[in-house]
């Protein structure tokens, strides 16, 4: 444990994700109880995003913080508010079970540490939000998911693009499809990454480097843009700095096939700025570019339309739309099924891109 708080504290647990108006979107009657969301992990995600998101809700306090930096315990208290009975260790956090001031406890640490504490949040009995990718292995995905139906509590990935607008018009399309037939979906994003060892979303056990970090992006949007789930993945991988790629691929590439034909190509680098979704039909296009970042996802269609709606705060509508499931008591929007199957493709690509040969997915 006490290497784990090393840990955090040198990398600072950084991760990485308008006014709010859900009733419509949802069909659910107005409430006004809201839901308090204790943060696990106070890195830049947490700081930058989260907490001010939290700010922004309609339906939900900031109300508690799971942190193994004590200096940064004051600086959190004085800015938000939080009671000293609302602040634990990565010790203690067992304790939360008899806090009736949280009702939510969101996992926003690396990756390599998600299964351990959400699970540790699970048998609190609180409901789990998990920042996005799910975990490292398809395992650990299900023993958060077991861990959750055990307790009898709600369990939502954190894919805040699946609660953006444009993003959800492209998701309504893949079922109405207004330009005909799906033929091919691209879904790609990179970033000019100089300096791996900088972060933890780029060490082998902690973040799995970028296929892990940003493709689950690219992947999540292929199965949301086609409404169907993939039969079979080509990966392989590049490297043209072999010296300073030592534990992780500096590119991925990977070609998914659907049913019905329709065929997904995508890619990872940080060799280059890359942020493109195009969904490509028999009577026209679609795209969004970017299609991942925390604001400005914007895009356009063959014929000339727009997909440029605003909204202020990605991820103040996530955790609002996630609340609202709670206070109602109906399905989250993005389950834990969803972030599995993720990472159950991630894991296809890897073992093709290993064996150089195709990996079926039924």
């Amino acid at each position: 444990m006490s290497n784990r708080r090393s840990f955090m504290r040198k990398m600072g647990l950084g991760l990485a994700g308008g006014l709010v108006f859900p009733y419509g979107s949802l069909g659910c009657r107005p409430v006004s109880k809201k839901i308090g969301v204790c943060l696990v992990g106070l890195g830049s995600y947490s700081t930058n995003q989260l907490a001010p998101a939290l700010q922004l809700t309609e339906h939900c306090e900031l109300r508690g913080i799971v942190t193994g930096s004590p200096g940064k315990i004051p600086i959190w208290q004085k800015k938000y508010g939080i009671k000293d009975k609302n602040v634990y260790s990565y010790d203690t956090m067992e304790r939360i079970s008899d806090n009736p001031d949280i009702d939510v406890v969101y996992i926003v640490l690396p990756t390599g540490l998600h299964a351990e504490y959400a699970i540790k949040a699970a048998n609190t009995g609180k409901h789990v939000w998990c920042e996005k990718p799910m975990a490292k292995t398809v395992a650990e995905c299900e023993a958060i998911m077991e861990a959750c139906a055990k307790n009898k509590v709600k369990l939502s990935i954190g894919y805040r693009m699946q609660h953006e607008p444009n993003t959800k018009t492209v998701i309504a399309w893949a079922k109405e499809r207004p330009y005909g037939v799906i033929q091919k979906v691209t879904a790609e994003i990179g970033f000019d990454i100089q300096n791996p060892r900088d972060s933890w979303r780029m060490k082998k056990d902690m973040g799995g480097g970028l296929l892990y970090d940003v493709g689950v992006y690219a992947i999540n949007a292929m199965r949301y843009a086609t409404d169907m789930e993939p039969i079979s993945v080509t990966g392989r991988f590049e490297n043209t700095r072999p010296e300073v790629y030592t534990e992780i691929p500096e590119t991925t590439i990977f070609d998914l096939q659907f049913p019905e034909g329709i065929t997904a190509s995508g890619r990872t680098t940080a060799k280059e700025n890359l942020n493109l979704l195009k969904v490509e039909c028999k009577n026209g296009w679609y795209q969004l570019r970017p299609f991942q970042s925390y604001n400005g996802v914007v895009g356009e269609t063959s014929d000339g339309r727009l997909l440029d709606t605003y909204i202020e705060n990605q991820q103040a509508r996530q955790m609002d739309n996630d609340a609202l499931a709670i206070l109602n008591d109906t399905p989250v929007m993005v389950p834990g099924e969803n972030g599995l199957q993720d990472i159950k493709i991630v894991a296809a690509i890897n073992r093709s891109a290993e064996m150089g040969v195709p990996v079926s997915l039924r």
